[in-house]
């Protein structure tokens, strides 16, 4: 079977042991020796995300395959060609209709059987699975941190300073979110909020300049949020 090779690191990646793509590569190499593949050429991806298939070595891979000119791609891990459930369940998909097979030697895979795509769709739902799970927890750790008026970003809401960590009030700007939640309470509308402001010549305490209306919008909005 003439197949082809695959190897990605995003940029975060590239001196984490094991994932270099020369790393890959040999790993390929030793697979396609010892599974009888003749491996025409490996296709690499430096400084690419996983976020989606739009990569030119990738790409590369995907016309070759549809071409029918090899009859697979091995890589390394089924993350090193996406981190998309949706990404890998096509190309399985692909794969059955174009005759033509994934290798994915971490998990031992090989969707050339009906078992091997079982398998690999299962573990890509885990996959996408545990980083829901992982984006849960981590929202819930920041609204907690919110909650409890800590630390979690370089910029304070306005109206407020860090210092040691904690939020503390800004009396000058806390006197504009005052006014600016008045007059929202009152029934104006954002723009004429920030026009109130700009003609009574009243710049933004924090950055000095005019007053945007999305601006106001964001204040309020993250007073609304610390409010509830």
């Amino acid at each position: 079977m003439l197949v082809l090779g695959y190897v990605r690191v995003s940029t975060e990646e590239q001196a984490r042991e094991g994932v270099s793509l020369e790393a890959q590569e040999a790993r390929i190499r030793a697979y396609c020796v010892a599974h009888d593949l003749e491996l025409a050429r490996v296709e690499s991806d430096a400084g690419e995300s996983a976020k989606d298939l739009r990569r030119p070595a990738w790409l590369r891979v995907r016309g070759a395959l549809r071409r029918g000119e090899v009859e697979g791609v091995v890589f390394v891990k089924l993350d090193r060609l996406s981190r998309s459930t949706r990404d890998v369940i096509g190309l399985i998909d692909a794969s059955g209709r174009e005759g033509w097979s994934l290798h994915s030697i971490a998990e031992s895979l090989d969707t050339s059987s009906a078992m091997g795509r079982f398998f690999v769709r299962m573990l890509a739902n885990l996959a996408e699975l545990e980083r829901d799970q992982v984006s849960e927890r981590v929202s819930a750790a920041l609204g907690y941190l919110r909650d409890e008026g800590k630390r979690i970003s370089g910029r304070p809401p306005f109206g407020y300073r860090f210092e040691g960590g904690e939020l503390v009030e800004v009396a000058c700007e806390q006197v504009v979110l005052a006014r600016l939640v008045s007059m929202r309470e009152g029934g104006q509308s954002l723009r004429a909020i920030a026009a109130a402001l700009n003609g009574a010549g009243e710049l933004h305490p924090r950055t000095g300049r005019v007053w945007r209306f999305q601006t106001v919008a964001k204040i309020l909005a993250t007073a609304s949020r610390r409010a509830g």
